[in-house]
């Protein structure tokens, strides 16, 4: 097992991209150019040397075009079930559905300190099934304003609801699971093996940034450094939308529909009892568990069943022609998060030898394997520097704002150097994607739509949210890391 890795001239090319992906990242270029640039040089380099040079060319072209459509087959189930939630979300919104659904929670909040927590934990909830940006449009339109209300400054409102769903529901993603998807196919590995890790991880991450930003609060609202509200303040928050949310947030509070509190009830207690039903069989019956593709095929089919009910709910017989407005929505909400992802996934997917195989050909290494067995020889028993490593490396490619487009690297890069030197793969993966997501997802990038979503529905800055994160994140992502080193 001791096998000499030759490191051939695609493999230094992919490695020359790879540095240029973060050169671009550094001066907060676009990283979509240099990954379809080295996909295509790769390629060229990848045929047969003794072919014409036009033949190598036209392969290049064509290994171009089978790697992004391989990410694309890769991604198409996770960008289809949340073009479904959303779907769903926008049906449920049409008759005001969703207004019902969050108003128990109106109830909760007596002081500025219950309002926050429970912004969180309703965040968290909703970000889980619908993803975070539609949440934000969902609770961030019906209970922020109820918080400030109640004493709660904008400010924290929007710091509850970003570490809440842009970090830690967004970064272990534990029921749609389409960051761990992509992650662990990065990485060649099952999902199942890298979300329990993921949701460890997040929830350590979260819960000591929340800890540590209501210290802030609490400490800040007490010096009279932050403030509550004015009327003004609150009234103009209402009107507030989202920079980088949903095209169809509609913040006008419409009048319930005659079925709306039918679908507010029935819809969260059928995606309840789905997760249920998925983690009963994951811990007392695993041989039925449903894990993976089929825990996605389950949330998508019940999403598609609760939109056709709702849009028939709202319009009758004219439900035939209205869903289509929903799904287009749905889809665009989907295609708009993704389509980036995929030429960056493609070109990160070639370092994994399965998928390497399947756009160039049989026999085809994986390069960043190759490579990661290559340095893991010179790290191997450095727990330490391959922990810090990972995270530093996740930060800085969430630093594009997007969080998701770091993902492939991360799971790529955790399956090279987990092979070459022995530790475990899935917790290096887990802690790329978690420093990724919760950079990038929003909670340190102002430019993020996370951020953006976040501090415009609590009409503050993002870039005071992200200096109001600063220290809490960065806190969580260095107890994470020593944590990801002792289970290495």
């Amino acid at each position: 097992m001791d096998t000499m890795i030759q490191l051939t001239v695609p493999h230094y090319v992919f490695l020359l991209t790879v540095l240029a992906i973060f050169i671009a990242i550094g001066f907060r270029r676009g990283v979509i150019i240099p990954a379809l640039g080295g996909t295509f040089l790769i390629g060229v380099l990848s045929s047969d040397p003794d072919h014409p040079v036009l033949d190598q060319i036209v392969f290049g072209v064509q290994v171009l075009f089978n790697a992004l459509l391989n990410a694309g087959g890769e991604l198409f189930g996770i960008m289809a079930v949340i073009a479904l939630m959303v779907s769903m979300l926008h049906s449920l919104r049409a008759q005001g559905a969703d207004q019902i659904m969050v108003a128990p929670m109106k109830k909760l909040m007596r002081s500025p300190m219950t309002a926050f927590f429970v912004l969180a934990a309703t965040m968290y909830t909703a970000a889980a099934f619908f993803w975070p940006t539609p949440a934000v449009a969902l609770v961030g339109t019906v209970l922020v304003p109820v918080a400030v209300r109640v004493g709660l400054p904008a400010l924290a409102a929007a710091v509850a609801i970003n570490l809440a769903g842009h970090g830690m529901a967004l970064s272990a993603d534990p029921i749609i699971q389409g960051a761990t998807r992509l992650t662990a196919g990065a990485a060649g590995i099952d999902s199942q093996e890298l979300l329990p890790y993921t949701v460890l991880f997040s929830l350590v991450t979260g819960l000591t940034a929340i800890s540590i930003a209501v210290y802030t609060i609490r400490r800040d609202m007490k010096s009279g450094v932050l403030k509550a509200a004015t009327e003004e303040e609150i009234a103009a928050m209402s009107d507030a939308e989202p920079h980088h949310g949903d095209e169809h947030s509609g913040h006008d509070e419409l009048a319930p529909g005659k079925y709306a509190k039918l679908l507010a009830i029935g819809v969260p207690i059928t995606l309840g009892c789905i997760a249920g039903l998925m983690i009963y069989r994951g811990i007392f019956n695993p041989a039925k568990a449903i894990r993976g593709g089929d825990a996605t095929a389950l949330l998508g089919g019940a999403a598609t069943v609760l939109l056709v009910l709702a849009t028939f709910a709202k319009h009758g017989i004219h439900a035939l022609e209205g869903i289509t407005d929903y799904l287009r929505s749905g889809f665009y909400f989907s295609i708009k998060i993704f389509a980036p992802i995929i030429p960056i996934a493609g070109f990160f997917f070639l370092g994994n030898p399965d998928h390497a195989a399947a756009v160039i050909g049989e026999g085809t290494p994986g390069y960043l394997f190759d490579v990661g067995n290559y340095i893991g020889k010179h790290l191997d028993g450095n727990n330490y520097a391959i922990g810090f490593g990972m995270t530093i490396i996740g930060m800085l490619t969430g630093m594009d704002g997007s969080g998701f487009s770091g993902l492939p690297l991360a799971g790529s890069l955790a399956g090279a150097i987990g092979t070459g030197t022995g530790v475990n793969i899935a917790v290096l993966a887990a802690l790329g994607q978690v420093a990724a997501i919760f950079t990038g997802g929003g909670t340190l990038v102002a430019w993020a739509f996370g951020a953006c979503a976040d501090a415009g529905i609590s009409g503050i800055n993002p870039s005071d949210l992200v200096r109001r994160n600063f220290v809490p994140v960065v806190t969580g992502l260095i107890v994470i890391t020593f944590l990801a080193i002792y289970l290495m």
